[in-house]
Formats: structure tokens, sequence, C-alpha cells
């Protein structure tokens, strides 16, 4: 991974949501490497803590920008760390979510996940591509993380998975568009990963469920697979979930079944 990343790529790499979870893992993979990083969070203490902790372990160059992914400037503020480095992979993993009836969302909630999950995403997206001018011979790379729970309508989650849907279709559109221009673009469709956001998630009294995966085995199944396929789902079950659920079940039994296992884990909330 190491010489495949950094000779396609180049020395610097930007992660968005990067101070825990599965940001955090991408960190931490890239400076073992030897990636130089550009971290981008709203949570200053944990973004301090992982910079220092990347700094002295392995001798990288870290630039932290700490700011809220909802806010407007934000895609300004990443591009100029992009365009002052030459930063040549940004991987888009901050997310918002909320499991709860739609109808619990106020206006102001809503928003939060357009601007998080997609329009962030989308504006620094088009910048990114419009500041790397095509050259086949210097490849840029964008990695979306998207999530099964955008593969299928599910109760308690619509906001989420609709925004993971868009991810899911910027990218695969984009691989595709982008590809003979220099551009590897990646969507990464993981399941249930065991990030500090998925446990506090869980309802209450629920231990972490055994087929969660764990963080490092995801982000290493998209780190290899961005520059070979437009999307990636890590993990044998999860693959054969999708697998089953869109290749071999009619899609209206699919998402009876994904319905039917939500409101069995989370049936208080759809009491509330």
């Amino acid at each position: 991974m190491k010489n495949d990343l950094k000779t396609r790529y180049g020395s610097w790499g930007l992660v968005a949501g990067a101070a825990e979870g599965l940001g955090s893992t991408y960190s931490q993979v890239l400076a073992e490497i030897g990636m130089n990083l550009i971290l981008v969070d709203q949570k200053k203490e944990p973004l301090d803590s992982l910079t220092s902790q990347l700094e002295s372990s392995f001798g990288i160059r870290v630039r932290k920008i700490c700011i809220d992914l909802a806010f407007g400037e934000s895609v300004g503020n990443m591009m100029d760390a992009i365009i002052e480095t030459e930063c040549r992979l940004m991987i888009y993993n901050a997310a918002f979510s909320q499991v709860q009836r739609f109808m619990k969302n106020d206006p102001a909630t809503l928003e939060r996940y357009v601007q998080v999950n997609i329009k962030t995403p989308i504006q620094l997206v088009h910048a990114f591509c419009n500041f790397h001018v095509p050259e086949k011979d210097q490849r840029k790379g964008i990695l979306l993380m998207s999530s099964l729970a955008g593969s299928w309508g599910t109760r308690l989650l619509a906001p989420y998975g609709a925004s993971k849907a868009f991810n899911h279709i910027l990218a695969e559109s984009l691989y595709y568009e982008l590809k003979d221009e220099g551009f590897d673009v990646l969507a990464c469709i993981a399941g249930a990963t065991a990030t500090p956001g998925y446990l506090a998630s869980l309802p209450f009294g629920e231990s972490k469920p055994r087929s969660a995966m764990q963080p490092v085995t995801v982000v290493k199944a998209a780190l290899q697979a961005i520059g070979r396929r437009p999307f990636v789902i890590p993990g044998f079950k999860n693959k054969l979930v999708y697998f089953l659920m869109t290749r071999i079940l009619p899609r209206r039994t699919s998402v009876k079944l994904m319905n039917h296992a939500v409101g069995n884990r989370y049936r208080e909330k759809l009491q509330k």
C-alpha cells in the first residue's frame, strides 16, 4: 500500500471528519506510510490529540483545520490548504447522522444533513477537480464514504440513508466521467462499523454487535480499492448481504426485510 499510494497521489492527503472513528483511522494508516496530512474536524481536543500523536509517532507534517463542515466557508478553507500543499488525495469521511423518526427532525437538523453530507462534499469535489487540471500521468484520488444504509429506504434513517445514496451515485458517476482525466474516484459503502458514532446510536444496553467491522479493516479495504473500481463494500458478510438484497431478492422484499430489522432493533424509537 505504501508504494502504491505515495507514488500515485504524492506526499499529502486530506481527511475531512478526521478526529474520531474512521477518519482517525484513515489518518493513522496514511501517516504510517509517511503521508503528510490535512486534518479537518470541528472537535478541537480530539483533533489536537490526533495531530500530536501522528507527528510524534511518524514524523509527518500535519495541518489542522478546526471547522464545522456545515459552514459554507469550510470548502474554501480546505481548498486553501489543498492548493498550498498541492494535495492530490482527498477523503471525505464526515457525516451527520441521527436514528429517529423523520418528523422528529426540525428544519435546522434537516439542513445539517444537507450541508454536511451533501453540499460540502459535492462542492469540495468540484473545487478539487477544478484545481487539478487533467494530467493522465499524475493521478488524483477522491474517496467518499457511503453506507449500506444508502442502498434501501429504511425507517428512522431516511435523511442519512438518502444522503449516503447521493454520495454513492456521485462517486460512481465521476469514476467513469473523470478516470481518463487523471482522477480516481471511489465510494466506500461501509456496513456497521465499530466507531464512536455507531456505538452511541445503539439502543440502551446493547453491546457492539459481532457483525460490526473494525475501522482499520474498512479503511484498508477502501485504500486498496481506490483507482481500481467505482465502489467497494468492505467485509465478506456485507458483500453477501448486498448481493442477496440487490441481485437475488426483489427490491420490495429487500426493503421490507431491512425495515423489519431496523424496527426490531430500535423498537422504542418507533414508539416515540
